[in-house]
């Protein structure tokens, strides 16, 4: 493949970037290093999509709330008096005050800090000092944003017209994650990570583990990477692991036939506007939980949850987030973009709502493993990342093992192309690259 050289005099348009993207190699340079790019994913993937911003959990009692910000763009999640989920602007409607500024915490009322414009939970205005009594409060709420949960997963689009198919998506995972009922659950910690790469970098690290063996030492005490290798594709190195993961994954089988539960995937990363891949794995070891060679973090098991040896529950959600749910604690991943080389990645970590702190859970027992990957992970980006920014840079091709990695790509392209308008060969490309 021919791809332009690194320098800035002579880089293509985005249009042009885009129209070429050539299937089955790494995207170019200017997707994870230019401002012009950045400015584009913010509108058209995280203005038009569907995006994870928090659980249910997080917003346990009214007033309860999370802010999140995209872009120039900042939204309050909260839990209103009747129980229910709003999303808001973060706008007063007043003059354009921020209302909230920290990422969490629990109100009242809604009261913008510059001239105490005041508003219930619902958005509705119901004080606005020295104004004209004959102002029509109700022309002066905030702002609403689309929001829906699925499974006591928050999610928010910025859109006026979000993507309809959020349904069929809900309908398909629903019934694997709803034994875990995490809208019941407890958050036991959270932790933030700036990464100083790209968000696309971040979510195509997330998509393979081909690095996971020599890369997450601590992960594969519990995970097996070798599931993400295609039939034949195994390294011989991966043979004893392989014996090991189809022993496991006869045992989960029959333990999700034994309580009902739904066993199978459902891969659809690309050619929807909420691509989505669910699948339960088995675990390594004592095949529970991510403690010490697979074995249990938390004495209570989550939600619904019988067994202790039920594996991975694994969701990965286009564009910003992967979830793993264990028999006795669940992780939540949330990438967010805030610069064209720096992304924040939120992890939340959920157990048993009647789950006691030092009784049932050690918070460093519970998180270690994943605190470890994610810092291993924030290594790999950045080295992405410069090496992306470097003039020598070009894409490489992506092997059987990366699919999850082109399904994202393929995604994120057919979302610009749409945009742009642009049709021709992408998608003869993707046939081809597919097989089909």
């Amino acid at each position: 493949m021919n791809f332009s050289s690194g320098n800035p005099a002579s880089a293509p348009d985005t249009a042009e970037l885009v129209a070429r993207r050539a299937v089955g190699y790494s995207l170019e340079a200017p997707f994870y290093t230019s401002q012009e790019v950045y400015d584009l994913d913010l509108e058209v993937i995280f203005g038009r999509h569907w995006l994870f911003a928090c659980t249910e959990a997080e917003l346990a009692e009214p007033g309860d709330y999370v802010t999140l910000d995209i872009g120039r763009q900042s939204i309050i999640i909260v839990r209103d008096d009747d129980e229910s989920i709003r999303a808001l602007r973060n706008v007063c409607r007043h003059r354009g005050s921020r209302i909230l500024e920290d990422p969490c915490g629990s109100v009242g009322n809604l009261v913008c800090p510059y001239h105490q414009w005041t508003y219930r939970t619902d958005g509705s205005l119901i004080h606005a000092e020295g104004q004209d009594p004959a102002l029509d409060r109700k022309q002066f709420g905030l702002k609403p944003v689309s929001v829906r949960t699925v499974a006591g997963l928050v999610m928010v689009c910025l859109s006026d017209e979000p993507p309809t198919d959020i349904d069929e998506v809900a309908a398909v995972i629903e019934p694997y994650l709803a034994p875990y009922r995490l809208q019941d659950a407890k958050v036991a910690y959270q932790s933030d990570l700036i990464e100083e790469g790209n968000w696309k970098l971040v979510m195509e690290n997330n998509r393979e583990c081909q690095h996971c063996d020599a890369g997450h030492p601590e992960l594969l005490t519990a995970y097996f990477p070798v599931g993400l290798y295609a039939e034949g594709d195994y390294p011989p190195r991966m043979r004893t692991v392989l014996e090991r993961y189809q022993a496991a994954e006869a045992r989960l089988h029959s333990a999700c036939a034994a309580t009902g539960m739904p066993i199978g995937t459902h891969r659809e990363l690309d050619g929807r506007p909420t691509g989505y891949q669910i699948t339960h794995l088995p675990l390594d070891g004592a095949g529970i939980s991510f403690g010490e060679a697979g074995g249990q973090v938390s004495r209570k098991l989550i939600g619904e949850i019988s067994a202790p040896e039920f594996g991975d529950m694994s969701l990965h959600m286009q564009p910003n987030s992967w979830f793993h749910l264990l028999s006795d604690h669940a992780v939540v991943f949330r990438a967010v973009p805030i610069a064209p080389d720096k992304t924040l990645v939120r992890t939340t970590w959920l157990v048993h709502a009647d789950a006691v702190e030092g009784v049932d859970y050690d918070v460093d027992a519970l998180t270690a493993v994943w605190r470890a990957t994610n810092d291993q992970d924030r290594v790999f980006v950045e080295k992405c990342q410069r090496g992306a920014s470097d003039p020598g840079y070009e894409p490489g091709p992506l092997a059987g093992v990366e699919g999850d990695v082109e399904a994202f790509e393929n995604w994120y392209i057919e979302r610009l192309r749409e945009h742009l308008g642009i049709t021709g060969a992408h998608q003869g490309q993707l046939a081809q690259f597919s097989g089909q």
